[in-house]
């Protein structure tokens, strides 16, 4: 659980060390991983895309 103390009645500098923390704790990446469910076999056929995509633009800089 995120917790941040409220300095001096400052609420906008405490909500922003807020939203920091939770980034850092990966939260929000974990709640879109569970948004939608992909098959297995599907979601192997999309990591097999983004790799050969992601050789491609390497290879492309070299």
């Amino acid at each position: 659980m995120t917790r941040v103390e409220v300095r001096n009645g400052n609420l906008d500098g405490a909500y922003k060390r807020f939203k920091v923390q939770v980034a850092k704790s990966g939260v929000p990446s974990e709640i879109k991983k569970h948004k939608h469910y992909d098959k297995p076999g599907v979601k192997k056929r999309n990591e097999k895309k983004e790799m050969i995509k992601n050789s491609r633009k390497k290879k492309s800089r070299d």
